[in-house]
Parts: structure tokens; C-alpha cells; sequence
């Protein structure tokens, strides 16, 4: 904080300063106005409990982002206001000995309104408030002892006001920091709450506090959306997260132990945990980290009167989180019968992918409840590995034969082996070939015509081929068991293929 009085030298509007007022006239006008200045401090200090309430009502009766936070405790209010108070005009007085004192408290003032969720604007509003009742409390002072001495607090009233600028941006470098860390903490909370999930480690009794934290319904809908990049080069790069744009917006969804009706109105454009947004209640972000983890600065102030976390909004953007080998991204599903909720909702998830050719997506089976997101993770890295090498999306529930064969590896290859493994001692291209036709003719539903066109050859090449097959392998295509493992087989050797 610099001194409060300091002296002055008059500039001309020119290129050049003019010569500074005699030392003598300059230095007795300063020091008569240090001493008025002074004398009004001290019978302000006198008075510091009468001037705090002024500024605590002048506070609840004009900013209304205050006003909550004196509803829920004004002795608080009164202690904080009247701290600030004692340490700020105790600088106009002894500027060295409050300087430091002065700055704690408005950085900590800083920090707490950080924490409470009062806006930034409110808080320097406050603080220019004070400065101007302490400002106009100094001016009545000096008037009422002697009029004539108020002209001599224009030569201060700059450094006053400097002194009052130089605390606000104290403040707001304090709140920013603080709203810094509080937004770290929340996305690490959030993050872990998120991991503890998709690996089926959360505990039930955090159910509740998962779903104010994320937004979702305990008792919801849900599938998991597994994305892996294509390899590129000689090392594979970190997974990509395709844009997703889900078909509809949801009914909100009452989180725990609250009934529809009652719900507040929460917004896509609502302020995150800690903001108050405009028109509604503040957010009252969560003050502890998930399974007994504490922040990093220790446990942030908290308010045990405050308002519960915002209610769940449905129709977010999917929740992301990195996995080792894949990004999984938590899908929220609404629960209408033959709507959005049935699996014509996962038809429409996988059409809105749009990824880099190349890229491997996988969508699991719909489950029920936030505790079963570790069971989706793992469908939907089954559907993830069912996934052809060169790219496309998979959903489960439309490829079971082939998750069958990625959960059992070794029964797939065991089974590959058994039924085509004749077909490898032919030539490379030959093998290919009977078993390019045996794919299209499987694919066109047995039809050897369609697979004909499929593959620009006639019907007739197409049956020779197949009664090869069935001469080199010993297996009957028109008997159905027959015709189940060669399918299988054919899968187990499309993907396990090294």
C-alpha cells in the first residue's frame, strides 16, 4: 500500500513538467492536511462499532449479492465488516504498522466470498461502498470541527481513493485465486467420482452425492460409449473423443429425497457449484473430496445452513474419462418405451458420432442406476473389442455373437481353429477366396444369388465354392449347428487375428 499522503508536482499540458511549488508552501499544506486527515481517522476509529452498522445495512438494502450471506449470519458479516474497517482507517493513520495487517484481511475477505459463491462485482461493490462511507465520514468530521480545514482533504483525497482501488484489486486477485483452486478442486472431485464409477469401486452410500455432483439421476439410464483412435506410425496416440450430440433433451429428474414438483428450476446455462446464477439461488459446490480424500489447502469454508448441491439436469454432454486404452464417456438415456429410451435411442447416439476414419467406438447395453455404470464400462469395452481393426462403431446388443467370442478368446481361436483350420493348408489366396464367398453368401442370408452380385461372379461359382468348403472342412452349411460355428468361426478369425 503506497504512503497515504505523498507529495505532488503539478504537470502542464506540454511536453514538459513544470517547476514544482516552493518546498515550503508544498510541505506546509501537506502536513496540515496529514493532521486533519488524521484527526478525522481517530474520531472515526472512536466510532468503528456505529460506522460498521451503517455499512452492514447499507450492504443488505443495496447489494443484493450480500444480502443472502447477512440473512444467513449477520454477527459474521458484522465481525468481517468491522475488521476491515479497524485495519483500513487505522492506515490513514499509521499506514506501516496496518499495512500488512490490512492487506491479510482483504485477501482473506477475498477468499471467503470466493468460497461462498458471492459474485466478484459484489464484493469490490462492497468494498468502493466502504470507501466511500469512510470518505464522506471523514469530509462530515472535518466540517462539523472546522469548515474551513475541508478544503485541505483534497490534497489526500486521491491518496485515499488509491488506497481504496489498491484494496479492491487485492480482493479480486484473491477471489480469482480462490475461485481457481475451488474449480480444480471440483473438476478432481468430479473426475475421481466419475473413475470410482466406471470401475464399479463407488460406494453405495456416495450414490447420492454422485449424482448432485454430476448432475444425473441415481435411478436413470445409462450407457457407456468406448472410443479408441486408430494406430498411427509406430506409436498409437492418446484416444480421441468424437464430437456426440444427444437426440433429445430430458425431463429433469429429482435427485435424492426430493419429489418432481418441488424441484428448483436448474438451467443448461446454470452457473457452476459456488455461483450464484442469474435469477436463481447460489450453487453450493461440495466442500469435501470423494472417499475420505481432502483437498489440497484443507477443507474449504462451508456454510452448514446453505442450500443443498443443484438438482440433476438431464440432457447434458456426456461425461468423459481417459482409460488407459480408451475414452469412456457416461451416455444418459431418458426411460419412454419405444422412445429415446429403448435401443432406437442407442441407433440414434451411434449415427451422431462423427470420429477421424480409423477410429474404434463401442456402445454397451443400456443398465439401470449410477451403480451399474461399472458393469456398462465393461460392455462397453467388449462392444470396444468387437470393433473391425479398421474402424466403425459397435453396438452390443446388435453383435453379441461376436462379444462372445472377444470375452473367450481362447475358446474363439480353439473353435476357429477346429472348424477352419483345415482351409490353411491351401494356398494363401485360394483360403481367401472360400472364405471371402462364405462371408457374402453368411451376409446375403444364404442367398447365392445376392452373393453372386456381391462379389461380381455367378450364382453357380458361388455354390462350387461353398460344397468346397464343405468338402475341405467336413461340415454341412444347410444344418443349422453347422452353420452357427462356422459363423463363429469366421468371427473368431476376423477378430483375433494378431
Amino acid at each position: 500500500m503506497p504512503q497515504v499522503v505523498r507529495p505532488r508536482i503539478a504537470v502542464l499540458h506540454g511536453t514538459h513538467p513544470a517547476s514544482p511549488l516552493p518546498q515550503r508552501f508544498r510541505s506546509l499544506a501537506d502536513r496540515e492536511a496529514v493532521e486533519v486527515l488524521h484527526r478525522a481517522a481517530r474520531v472515526l476509529v472512536a466510532s468503528l462499532p456505529v460506522l460498521t452498522d451503517r455499512l452492514v445495512e447499507a450492504l443488505y438494502e443495496q447489494e443484493p449479492g450480500y444480502r443472502a450471506a447477512i440473512e444467513a449470519d449477520r454477527a459474521e458479516i458484522w465481525q468481517e465488516v468491522h475488521h476491515s474497517l479497524r485495519h483500513n482507517v487505522g492506515s490513514l493513520i499509521q499506514p506501516r504498522e496496518f499495512r500488512e495487517a490490512a492487506h491479510r484481511t482483504s485477501r482473506r475477505i477475498g477468499e471467503i466470498r470466493a468460497e461462498q459463491g458471492v459474485p466478484l462485482d459484489a464484493v469490490l461493490h462492497a468494498f468502493r461502498m466502504g470507501g466511500a462511507m469512510v470518505w464522506q465520514d471523514l469530509v462530515d468530521e472535518t466540517a462539523r470541527r472546522d469548515p474551513d480545514d475541508v478544503r485541505l482533504l483534497v490534497h489526500v483525497a486521491a491518496d485515499v481513493w488509491n488506497f481504496v482501488d489498491e484494496h479492491c484489486g487485492i480482493v479480486g486477485d484473491a477471489y480469482r485465486q480462490a475461485e481457481r483452486r475451488l474449480s480444480w478442486r471440483r473438476e478432481n472431485q468430479q473426475r475421481l467420482m466419475i473413475a470410482a464409477l466406471l470401475d464399479g469401486t463407488a460406494r453405495i452410500a456416495d450414490l447420492c452425492e454422485a449424482a448432485a455432483m454430476l448432475g444425473l439421476p441415481e435411478q436413470g439410464r445409462y450407457a457407456v460409449l468406448a472410443v479408441a483412435s486408430a494406430p498411427r506410425g509406430p506409436q498409437r496416440p492418446g484416444p480421441a473423443r468424437p464430437p456426440l450430440n444427444l437426440p433429445a433433451a430430458l425431463p429433469v429428474a429429482a435427485p435424492c429425497g426430493q419429489s418432481g414438483p418441488d424441484l428448483p428450476d436448474v438451467r443448461p446455462d446454470a452457473a457452476p457449484y459456488g455461483r450464484s446464477g442469474e435469477g436463481g439461488p447460489p450453487h453450493v459446490r461440495p466442500d469435501t473430496a470423494p472417499y475420505g480424500q481432502s483437498g489440497p489447502d484443507g477443507p474449504p469454508r462451508h456454510r452448514p445452513d446453505t442450500a443443498p448441491p443443484p438438482t440433476a439436469f438431464p440432457g447434458t454432454a456426456p461425461l468423459w474419462h481417459t482409460g488407459p486404452d480408451a475414452e469412456f464417456a457416461i451416455l444418459r438415456l431418458t426411460g419412454d418405451p419405444g422412445g429415446p429410451g429403448d435401443p432406437g435411442e442407442l441407433h440414434a447416439i451411434a449415427a451422431a458420432l462423427d470420429a477421424p476414419a480409423g477410429t474404434r467406438a463401442g456402445i454397451g447395453s443400456v443398465v439401470e442406476g449410477l451403480a451399474a455404470l461399472g458393469d456398462a464400462r465393461r460392455l462397453a469395452e467388449t462392444a470396444l473389442r468387437a470393433c473391425p481393426a479398421s474402424g466403425g462403431t459397435v453396438l452390443l446388443d446388435e453383435h453379441l455373437p461376436d462379444a462372445l467370442i472377444v470375452t473367450s478368446p481362447a475358446l474363439g481361436s480353439a473353435l476357429a481353429d477346429r472348424v477352419l483350420g483345415s482351409l490353411d493348408r491351401l494356398d494363401p489366396s485360394d483360403r481367401d477366396v472360400i472364405l471371402e464367398t462364405l462371408t457374402a453368401w453368411l451376409d446375403a442370408d444364404g442367398s447365392a444369388q445376392r452373393a453372386g452380385a456381391r462379389l461380381y461372379c455367378h450364382r453357380n461359382t458361388v455354390l462350387n465354392r461353398l460344397r468346397r468348403f464343405e468338402q475341405l472342412t467336413g461340415r454341412c452349411l444347410t444344418r443349422p449347428r453347422d452353420a452357427v460355428e462356422v459363423s463363429l468361426a469366421l468371427a473368431a478369425r476376423r477378430l483375433l487375428a494378431p
